[in-house]
């Protein structure tokens, strides 16, 4: 009957339409209740949850890219990534692709990413004639690239969901080649519905102009570089490397590109408030929930029954990717990962699949989530900067989608698309 009360609650609350905290906190509290365990409980793992230093990096990687798209430093990618690849066929979006790759490389935030290259990208692709379906899709998805590649957010949030026993620097260095290859994925996607459309493809600047754009944003590519190699050398942590992000993407904004006023700089301390209020209350509540379904015995029944169909490791990751996708069309992303990673990855372990290549597929698939109704965040984004609906984007999506699922299959497979790099810094 547990079981029943904390799953049952938990999706009667979130279809009726209750914000996903909420859902998390009533049904481990329900359930708590019923069981006749003491209800102060749940606020204890509600604050040991979010009582996690590494946590800090979070907030202050959010904080550092809304830093830099108010500094100017989200312009002068775009610029660069315009003189590399506009000349393509469809060439706006494949500048939206390397600037989301780029940009998610100091936000590590896909959400952010939609938000500050959508926001300068899709209005320039409906002037110069592009379908705002075409720009809000290719948006939507290449904004996932942030989540693979350093300094991505929920890497760490599946470290911590790991018990810490995962590093954080081979979670960010096993990301970068699934992350590149969904970039070039998406690339040749966009070329290919472009020549289907007929758009066009803008003349060469030049190299020199191509130069030019690069010098001017070497600052924000430097961070880039700082971040992973600090990391990934041990000079500091993930969560030391935020705070440096930040205090750099300040210097940058002030001293060099002067871009940076004080009513930016309050409104970027306050949205970074915002949004860390609101992730960190959902990992406290799922928290919660996470350590009911251990108490429950939860993992155990699930090896048992994903064991009862198949020891096969194929079948496995199957079953797992197609759990994962349904999970991500009505779970956001921070939930999904600390729920989740403590009831699937003793079942991966157990069939002897490699805990850093997991936590890259369980990356990936919470990404395409973000772009799958009913709780696609990413998409919901998207389709407000770009000014049409949900239904517009979804008709035309497909070969994005299809994009995605082709590169989660390949790096599924293919475990040297993640571990092969992992292994050349040990």
């Amino acid at each position: 009957m547990a079981y029943a009360i904390l799953f049952g609650s938990f999706t009667f609350l979130m279809l009726i339409g209750m914000p996903i905290a909420f859902c998390l906190g009533i049904a481990s509290f329900a359930t708590v209740l019923y069981m006749g365990l003491p209800p102060v409980v749940i606020f204890q793992q509600l604050n040991s949850g979010m009582n996690v230093f590494a946590m800090m990096a979070i907030p202050f990687f959010i904080f550092a890219g809304d830093l830099m798209v108010r500094g100017g430093i989200a312009v002068r990618l775009i610029r660069f990534a315009a003189g590399l690849v506009g000349h393509m066929r469809g060439g706006l979006g494949q500048v939206n692709v390397v600037a989301s790759t780029l940009f998610g490389g100091i936000s590590g935030s896909a959400v952010a990413d939609a938000s500050a290259v959508g926001g300068l990208m899709i209005p320039q692709m409906a002037a110069r004639g592009y379908d705002r379906d075409y720009a809000v899709n290719v948006t939507a998805n290449a904004a996932i690239i942030a989540l693979m590649i350093p300094p991505s957010h929920n890497m760490i949030l599946y470290s911590i969901a790991a018990g810490g026993n995962v590093s954080v620097a081979d979670l960010f260095t096993a990301g970068i080649i699934p992350g590149l290859l969904l970039a070039a994925a998406l690339m040749f996607t966009a070329w290919w519905v472009a020549v289907k459309r007929g758009y066009p493809a803008d003349p060469f600047p030049g190299f020199a102009r191509v130069g030019y754009y690069l010098l001017a944003s070497v600052p924000g590519i430097l961070l880039i570089a700082i971040i992973f190699g600090g990391v990934r050398s041990g000079v500091f942590t993930a969560t030391e490397s935020s705070c440096i992000a930040v205090l750099y993407a300040l210097l940058v904004a002030l001293f060099v590109y002067r871009e940076l006023n004080w009513e930016g700089f309050v409104e970027a301390v306050m949205g970074a408030v915002r949004t860390t209020a609101m992730v960190l209350l959902v990992i406290g509540t799922a928290a919660s929930f996470g350590w009911l379904m251990a108490f429950l015995q939860v993992q155990t029944l699930i090896i048992a029954a994903i064991g009862a169909i198949s020891d096969n490791p194929i079948i496995v990751l199957l079953m797992i990717n197609i759990i994962l996708l349904v999970l991500g069309t009505f779970m956001d992303m921070a939930p999904m990962v600390i729920i989740s990673t403590p009831i699937l990855l003793p079942v991966v372990k157990a069939f002897g699949i490699d805990p850093v290549h997991f936590g890259v597929i369980m990356i990936l698939n919470a990404g395409i989530g973000l772009n799958t109704p009913p709780v696609g965040t990413v998409l919901f984004v998207s389709c407000a900067v770009g000014g049409i609906t949900i239904r517009e984007a979804m008709k035309t999506i497909w070969p994005f989608f299809g994009a995605s699922l082709a590169v989660l299959l390949l790096v599924t497979y293919i475990p040297a698309l993640s571990l092969w790099l992992p292994g050349v810094f040990k």
